[in-house]
């Protein structure tokens, strides 16, 4: 085994050539950065959902109102306003000249009516601002008589004016005009606020009562996906049936898998003892007792290869989160391949920066390394020399460290790359004779996933399997 440490810039040669690292992204950061657009939670979803709805429904509802009302208000306006010119035209057809003038100052003085004469010269502009003016102008003509005249302003003085006779006689009526508005724009916007703001609130209540339930047993079936089954249990006596009945199956679903989960600790406990004690018998037995040599090698050759085999079963079983401290990537590095320095058959290249530092469990790393780093010696040889050329680098890149470890043989189809990784799955045909169980990359997909990285594998553009792992950059 050749292991070299190419600087950056510096020519290497056949055997040793190092691949860029970053010539290709790992497929599965490719897949977060596409799912990386912006997402609504449930909360926000229903929040949003229910306020609009409310929101729109007091909109629509103020608007029939303001258009059912204009109708019957310039009715009950037009009304009232008639009945004070016939008052006043009553009062002052039956008072004498003093009484007419004190009548007139009274209606002025609490009523806010004055009464002027109405001069043949007068200016004024026609009652008809908008519609609901227009049909209040309408409904004067149409109970004072023909010839009744509502103006908006006379002379250049803004007012509510109705022209009307006593005896031959034309007048002036005039009041003010604010108590026929309809309701301001001011006054619908407070009311409008209000009512959003009313909506606002009872949308955010209603969101949180849906939704807490349901961030509960988010938060429950994360617990169990991490294996703390203690703290997953839900509330079983809940209000709502139907959350309650979940609540109850999630329960009795969660204790199924914890006591799976014990049996399983308690069988592959006893592996070891009840497998490897009669395996050691058995290898014993063959080196004492077959005399021919070539026999006796192959058979504890298989020995050996079940044994390994079960290695790599509690390997693969094994629970709980790795427990993570700052290690340095270079030394780990040189352990991992000091084991094949004098194999013939693998040729290692390193581009790994000095001083990069990762979180992660030391052993686990190192087993992750070695199991990649065996992978590629038994499938990544070149046809032409039988070597197996492996690159091994690392970049920095913000909080994270990117580890490849690529080799030059053959590669993989493209459509069974993401099987690699799944348990007792090998990639061809020609594995089937291989000696292991077909755990390799899914103890190596594990085991990062365990330090919190991320791995993946992708065909290299030059040639050959590349392994990406992304691991946490230690401070």
């Amino acid at each position: 085994m050749r292991a070299e440490r190419r600087p950056s810039g510096a020519q290497s040669g056949p055997v040793s050539a190092v691949a860029p690292l970053g010539t290709a992204p790992a497929p599965l950061e490719a897949r977060q950065r596409r799912r990386a657009r912006f997402e609504l939670s449930l909360f926000w979803r229903t929040f949003i959902m229910l306020a609009l709805l409310l929101v729109g429904s007091s909109v629509a509802w103020m608007q029939t109102f303001r258009a059912l009302e204009y109708e019957p208000r310039a009715v009950l306006a037009a009304q009232q306003v008639a009945s004070l010119v016939n008052l006043t035209r009553a009062a002052l057809v039956h008072s004498d000249g003093i009484a007419r003038l004190s009548l007139i100052k009274e209606l002025a003085t609490r009523e806010g009516v004055r009464i002027v004469p109405r001069e043949p010269n007068d200016r004024y502009t026609p009652y008809r601002g908008d519609a609901m003016e227009e049909r209040i102008a309408r409904e004067l003509g149409a109970r004072l008589g023909s010839g009744t005249l509502v103006a908006s302003s006379v002379n250049g003085e803004r007012g509510l004016w109705v022209g009307f006779d006593i005896d031959g006689d034309a007048y002036w009526l005039l009041m003010d005009p604010a108590r026929l508005r309809p309701v301001g724009g001011e006054t619908w916007l407070i009311w409008l606020a209000t009512a959003a703001a009313l909506s606002l609130v009872g949308a955010a209540f209603i969101a949180r009562l849906i939704n807490q339930p349901l961030k509960k047993l988010s938060f429950a079936a994360s617990r169990v996906r991490d294996g703390d089954f203690d703290a997953s249990h839900l509330d079983e006596r809940a209000v709502t049936s139907e959350i309650r009945e979940v609540n109850i199956g999630f329960n009795r679903m969660a204790a199924q898998l914890a006591k799976i989960e014990q049996d399983r600790a308690v069988m592959l406990a006893g592996i070891s003892h009840d497998l490897r004690t009669p395996l050691a018998r058995l290898r014993l037995e063959a080196e004492m007792s077959v005399a021919d040599p070539d026999a006796r090698e192959h058979m504890i050759a298989d020995i050996a290869q079940l044994d390994a085999i079960i290695d790599k079963f509690l390997e693969y079983a094994r629970p709980g989160q790795a427990e993570l401290r700052p290690v340095s990537l270079s030394e780990i590095v040189e352990a991992c391949i000091y084991p094949f320095k004098d194999a013939a058959d693998i040729a290692i290249a390193l581009d790994i920066p000095a001083g990069i530092r990762v979180m992660a469990d030391e052993v686990e790393l190192a087993r992750v390394l070695s199991n990649l780093i065996e992978n590629a010696r038994r499938y990544g040889k070149s046809p032409e020399t039988g070597v197996a050329r492996v690159d091994i680098g690392a970049r920095v890149k913000d909080d994270e460290v990117h580890i490849k470890v690529r080799d030059h043989g053959m590669g993989v189809a493209p459509e069974l790359l993401d099987k690699l990784t799944k348990p007792f799955f090998r990639g061809d045909a020609a594995r089937t004779a291989a000696t292991g169980a077909g755990l390799g990359l899914s103890i190596v997909a594990k085991t990062v996933e365990r330090m919190g990285g991320r791995f993946s594998l992708k065909n290299s553009s030059t040639g050959g399997l590349a392994a990406f792992i992304v691991l946490h950059r230690a401070a």
